[in-house]
């Protein structure tokens, strides 16, 4: 494809009157959509702000700790369970020591905001 029809093309997907209503035409499911989500989103990062405060964990380690909780929450909510989730549950725990946060605090998350048992062997 020459550099013109690429242009061209970039050109009629970025059209903002089409983009515009197609957004307008899944506004309302999408808010509907949302108004159910986020009260649980926010919920879980209650409770994994709690589980923090009794680990006396610094503020500042907050964020990633609550990225670490919305991963989980992802997985539960595409329904990932059993020892699959066990397991998948692990391989976060394993990645996020490797980016610095505690590996006792990421399993207390783990099981005590979404009730995941370490996987068995």
């Amino acid at each position: 494809m020459n550099p013109a029809q690429r242009i061209a093309k970039w050109n009629a997907k970025f059209n903002t009157e089409r983009i515009k209503g197609a957004l307008d035409d899944s506004r309302e499911r999408m808010y509907t959509n949302v108004q159910g989500i986020f009260p649980q989103i926010t919920s879980m990062e209650e409770q994994v702000k709690q589980c923090l405060d009794s680990k006396s964990v610094s503020t500042s380690f907050y964020g990633l700790y609550l990225d670490f909780g919305r991963q989980m929450w992802s997985l539960v909510r595409r329904g990932v369970s059993g020892q699959s989730l066990a397991k998948e549950a692990a391989t976060l725990v394993a990645t996020w020591v490797s980016r610095g946060l505690t590996q006792a605090v990421l399993e207390a998350i783990r099981f005590e905001v979404f009730n995941v048992s370490a996987p068995t062997p």
